[in-house]
């Protein structure tokens, strides 16, 4: 019986496996940073591009600030009660009163406006009686919308100097002045995004008359635009 050698007898060599070193850990540090790298110029990219979007978008509709007015002031009560016999001599005197305020809300831009709660205060020579509140609303493009609010002021009590000052204003001049202070706070809303915070100060100055009952006068402005 003859035998064949082995191929590897017969050529008198021993093959060896191939070694490969493992993957350097420099050369892979290096990859995940370089990926990073691009993650974020990328990102970075298309957030510039969205901002210059927004910014086209703005410019494109020029918005303008919000309109928010007193337009009306109904007294529905006016009650002074001085806590003396005298009332000249009066120490103390107590304030009642309910009056009702429409304010009328105009909106000019293009895109929609969103208000937040504003409040508003009732003042007699910077001492405040009371205080409303109109809750936060939507208004759409070009449109005016009125909303109201009740301020009750129940026997707020007045000392002193300031009371001899009412009671004075309402016995010999039938005529109290009184400050309506209060703040709106509006965001622009373009393409479901809302823009920051815009704040307008309504500053007004009503007069009333206890014996009528009723509103003489009535001064409004802005005091002011802040952002």
């Amino acid at each position: 019986m003859t035998c064949t050698p082995s191929q590897s007898s017969v050529s008198g060599t021993t093959h060896h496996p191939h070694y490969y070193p493992p993957p350097s850990s420099s050369s892979s540090k290096a990859s995940f940073k370089g990926c990073c790298c691009c993650l974020f110029l990328l990102f970075s990219f298309l957030l510039l591009l969205i901002l210059a979007f927004i910014l086209v978008i703005v410019l494109a509709l020029k918005p303008k600030k919000p309109q928010f007015d007193l337009q009306q002031v109904g007294v529905q009560y006016v009650g002074i009660t001085p806590n003396s016999a005298i009332a000249a001599a009066a120490s103390s005197a107590s304030v009642s009163l309910n009056i009702r305020m429409v304010f009328t809300a105009i909106n000019d831009n293009k895109v929609g406006i969103k208000y937040d709660d504003s409040r508003f205060t009732v003042m007699y020579r910077g001492i405040p009686l009371g205080r409303g509140i109109v809750p936060g609303f939507y208004q759409p493009a070009h449109s005016v919308r009125r909303v109201e609010t009740t301020i009750v002021v129940d026997r707020v009590s007045l000392l002193q100097a300031d009371a001899s000052d009412l009671i004075r204003d309402a016995a010999l001049n039938d005529r109290v002045e009184l400050r309506v202070l209060g703040d709106v706070g509006a965001k622009i809303r373009i393409l479901g995004l809302t823009s920051p915070g815009v704040q307008v100060s309504v500053d007004c100055t009503i007069g009333i008359s206890p014996r009528k009952q009723s509103l003489t006068y009535k001064q409004c402005g802005f005091d002011g635009l802040s952002v």
